[in-house]
């Protein structure tokens, strides 16, 4: 095996790995359960050697040592995906964000728009033919080891190989650290009895043989929940949580119907327990693929009774979503929302949903509103919403004008929030 000296002449220590890394350069971090933090560590310790070093990724998981006001002029973020990580420094000014659809990060590096100087991974051990595996993560980890001119890589013994369209060949790799150390886990949590109730009102329209697109949460948890009298659901999705594991085990997902990749689980990313790492480990029922597949609407549509169910902070009586901000304060991104909600829409029988409690902060707020608050930015917009779903039932808007609109919304909202919802449509004409 050619590889394995390759492989072993690339073996070096972590420092000498991050000393690769320049002043001025742009790096990649995997993110998620894949954040290489003995390399983000040992590169942060570099930090009076460097300036200006552009961190470009999607969601890092743990404490992030680049966001530390010290940091300032050494490492500066450039988020495709905002996170706890980077949160405050984006919105201290201190850190930058990309809006952008997740299907679209891919075309960034292989354009050249965005070129990629250092590419930082975190992988499976190589198989026999030396193919490691991208692991709990490709996203848009592919794209970046495909266009960087340097590429390290800290192998982990515990890091899964998870098939698909996943692998990356020792021969394209310049630099090697060996690791081994778990992965982060996100541990499920009981889901509310609002988000029981919501779950309940989606489970009502998901038929047998539907495919899924869930994220991670109390209401993703709720629906799977409600669903174990279905039969043959399939799953075309972002990320795989326990839930989507627990369903497989139970025999309520099975791919059998569908229409697209037929008995396989669609992913880009998993993010769970180590129990659902384990059971991703060379399952041939996961098929991991970069975003540019997973999250591009056309492929999604080529799922009939495809079934898109994201969330939301805040939605208008008129139908637009904000899903990325608390008003102007950035709080996550676009990530796949957009592109699953509009594969669900050309889907055959497809139903794209937005998902959201009726209300925040305890009850004290209405998550249904007559308008954004200031600074918040659009994400789905409203010619693009065809359901939404609280724990007081569901409002179908495509296709209705705003008065419709607005009156099926009002009657999902919480109760003690109507009358001035109300009175606020009516002073915009928006109910007669």
């Amino acid at each position: 095996m050619p590889w394995v000296d390759d492989y072993k002449k690339k073996l070096i220590s972590v420092e000498e790995a991050v000393s690769e890394i320049k002043s001025k350069q742009r790096v990649y971090i995997s993110g998620n359960a894949a954040t290489p933090y003995v390399l983000t560590n040992a590169l942060a310790e570099r930090k009076d050697e460097l300036e200006s070093v552009e961190l470009v990724h999607v969601l890092l998981m743990g404490e992030d040592p680049f966001s530390a006001p010290d940091m300032e002029g050494h490492f500066r973020h450039n988020s495709l995906f905002v996170g706890p990580a980077d949160r405050e420094a984006i919105n201290e000014g201190r850190a930058d964000y990309i809006p952008i659809f997740l299907h679209r990060i891919p075309e960034l590096f292989y354009s050249g728009q965005m070129p990629i100087d250092v590419a930082v991974l975190h992988l499976s051990p190589p198989d026999e033919h030396g193919f490691m595996s991208y692991g709990v993560e490709v996203l848009c980890s592919k794209s970046a080891a495909e266009t960087a001119d340097v590429v390290i890589a800290q192998v982990n013994d515990q890091m899964p190989r998870v098939l698909g369209d996943s692998f990356i060949h020792v021969s394209k790799i310049d630099k090697i650290v060996e690791v081994s150390e778990p992965l982060p886990e996100l541990q499920k949590k009981p889901f509310s009895e609002v988000e029981k109730k919501i779950g309940a009102h989606i489970a009502r329209l998901i038929e047998d043989g539907s495919t899924l697109q869930l994220g991670i949460g109390g209401i993703p948890d709720a629906v799977l929940a409600a669903l174990k009298d279905r039969r043959d659901l399939g799953s075309h999705t972002e990320m795989v949580s326990d839930g989507v594991m627990d369903a497989i085990e139970a025999g309520v997902i099975t791919g059998a119907k569908k229409t697209y990749h037929p008995y396989k689980v669609i992913l880009t990313f998993l993010l769970g327990s180590k129990k659902l790492y384990e059971f991703a480990n060379n399952n041939p029922v996961f098929e991991a693929h970069p975003t540019d597949y997973t999250n591009d609407p056309f492929i999604i549509a080529k799922n009939d009774k495809m079934v898109a169910i994201n969330s939301a902070v805040e939605i208008d009586i008129s139908g637009q979503v904000c899903s990325d901000s608390i008003g102007k304060y950035i709080y996550s991104g676009f990530g796949g929302q957009v592109d699953f909600i509009r594969g669900a829409a050309h889907s055959k029988n497809g139903k794209p949903i937005i998902a959201l409690p009726s209300t925040a902060k305890k009850g004290k707020i209405s998550r249904i509103v007559p308008y954004l608050k200031k600074g918040a930015g659009v994400v789905t917009t409203r010619a693009d919403v065809e359901y939404v779903v609280t724990e007081y039932g569901v409002a179908y808007l495509h296709g209705k004008n705003l008065q419709e609109r607005t009156r099926s919304l009002i009657e999902i909202a919480h109760p003690q929030f109507r009358d001035d919802l109300i009175k606020e449509a009516k002073s915009r004409n928006l109910l007669r």
